[in-house]
């Protein structure tokens, strides 16, 4: 099949690879939650041989990626998996998440249940790294972003770029505290939490 395509795939890579290179240092196993093309999959896999890195998404992607797998084979990069935050979760633990533009797409209820998800498949000391465009106390950090924002909403009310107040709230109540929030290129920010021991 003819491979999917993401422009925005290619322009973002190097610079999340930038940081994923210091979160994921000590990371062992990543799941992807929301893979998509499959691009991001098959550019930091290789990019990162210490760990395995896990693609994910719903059934109807699937081949798509293994498209790109076939095509760019890479010794730490794993089958893709379906995986529907609002559904079951992997039974193996992870101790390494990345989600990219994928806040803005699912209704929040389905944002808190893939942080909640995250949360119930971490290995102590994860890392859950959530990429793309957000607000901050209600402000947007660019027009494009507010006239995008303005986009999702009419396309489909559930969506919408996410505040980061809310997003650090949610992670806080399942065990991730915010670790670093990095600028990105395009008005976009990866948020880098940290799943905390458990007290006691």
């Amino acid at each position: 099949m003819d491979k999917p395509y993401s422009p925005a795939c290619e322009r973002n890579r190097e610079p999340i690879l930038a940081v994923l290179r210091r979160a994921f240092a000590r990371t062992t196993r990543v799941l992807e939650i929301g893979s998509g093309t499959g691009q991001h999959a098959v550019y930091f896999a290789p990019a990162l041989p210490h760990l395995v890195w896990q693609p994910s998404d719903l059934p109807e992607r699937l081949a798509g990626i293994r498209a790109w797998l076939a095509a760019h084979p890479a010794a730490n990069l794993r089958p893709p998996i379906a995986l529907d935050v609002d559904g079951p979760w992997p039974a193996t633990p992870f101790d390494g998440f990345f989600s990219a533009n994928t806040c803005h797409i699912l209704a929040w209820p389905s944002v808190v249940n893939l942080i909640a998800g995250a949360a119930r498949t971490a290995a102590p000391g994860a890392v859950l790294c959530l990429y793309g465009p957000f607000r901050y106390g209600g402000r947007h950090t660019s027009g494009s972003n507010a006239r995008f924002d303005a986009s999702l909403r009419a396309q489909a009310p559930h969506q919408g770029v996410r505040e980061v107040g809310d997003l650090i709230a949610v992670a806080a109540a399942a065990g991730f505290l915010l670790d670093a929030d990095h600028e990105m290129p395009a008005n976009n920010r990866l948020l880098e939490f940290r799943r905390r021991p458990p007290r006691g």
